[in-house]
């Protein structure tokens, strides 16, 4: 069903910039895309599931700035034929704090806008949180089935390393809803969907560490993402050489990296002018600052922080 894709000189400006790239640089890690699934089936614009799409959107948004999980479904039992019902549900990762969990969803919804558009049913992670909706009720369906799978380049031979790798997994397997788990220079955490049972959330990170194991072997990064849970682990300095095993996938990566840079960089270019629009010399010297001092992925930060 789904396919798998305000300062008044120069220097307190740049002091300003500076220390919201440093204060804010985890937040864009959060941001980071993983994987996306859009349904074939599109719904047509100005429809009563879009607008009980464009009410989901909006309440997930609100939402996460008090709870981490909820679930939804808009227009389900009123007037509204049964075609035009939502059924979604979002999710922040465990460790995040309410704040970051909201900037997370905010950019989960923009994001799957632009990568599901009209799509009937879409499904999103990012590094820090997931959104699901459907025009189909999959609330509290069991489901174990895979979605994403991200397996290091690298591999270890390390008899030791397999040991501690098994230690972290095994101890992830026994957490319920967020969990992290270390063991010498490994490192992992699992996370299962809010609604889920002890039992079930066991049963389902049983499945995802068979998984891990079975289909990226002796990695010494992988990530699994079933239906309703995932797991992950890295050995120390690991984490980052996680990269997408399907093409499909590195495909849309692509594409959201292609997109957000250009929103981006127009966010970028908003600021300079708001900031230094009345003196030209000051936004020059704040440019060159900006191309020469810092990195790509700093100015797109800079740009999101603002956006």
């Amino acid at each position: 069903m789904f396919g798998i894709l305000q300062s008044h000189t120069t220097h307190k400006t740049i002091f300003f910039l500076l220390l919201s790239l440093s204060c804010f640089s985890h937040l864009v890690g959060a941001n980071i895309f993983i994987y996306a699934g859009c349904s074939q089936d599109k719904y047509a614009p100005n429809t009563p599931f879009g607008g009980n799409l464009n009410s989901f959107l909006s309440s997930v948004v609100s939402s996460s700035s008090q709870v981490s999980y909820n679930t939804y479904a808009i227009g389900n039992g009123t007037w509204t034929p049964p075609e035009a019902t939502v059924f979604g549900l979002y999710q922040c990762r465990g460790d995040l704090q309410m704040a970051d969990c909201t900037r997370c969803m905010q950019s989960a919804v923009n994001q799957i806008r632009w990568v599901c558009p009209y799509s009937n049913g879409a499904t999103l992670q990012l590094e820090g949180c997931y959104l699901r909706y459907d025009h189909n009720d999959f609330l509290g369906v069991p489901d174990t089935s895979l979605e994403f799978k991200k397996c290091s380049k690298s591999v270890s031979k390390d008899v030791e390393f397999f040991r501690r790798r098994d230690d972290v997994l095994d101890d992830l397997e026994s957490g319920i809803g967020f969990k992290v788990s270390s063991s010498g220079l490994v490192e992992g955490f699992a996370q299962c969907l809010g609604d889920l049972s002890a039992s079930d959330c066991s049963s389902c990170l049983a499945v995802a560490v068979d998984e891990l194991k079975r289909l990226c072997g002796s990695a010494e990064a992988a990530g699994v993402f079933l239906g309703q849970c995932y797991a992950r682990y890295w050995a120390s300095g690991y984490y980052a050489e996680l990269s997408p095993d399907s093409p499909h996938g590195e495909d849309m990566g692509k594409t959201v990296a292609i997109i957000v840079g250009v929103l981006g960089g127009l966010a970028l270019l908003v600021v300079l002018l708001s900031i230094c629009r009345k003196s030209s010399r000051k936004a020059l010297s704040l440019l060159h600052f900006l191309l020469h001092f810092t990195s790509f992925a700093e100015i797109i930060t800079l740009a999101l922080f603002f956006s």
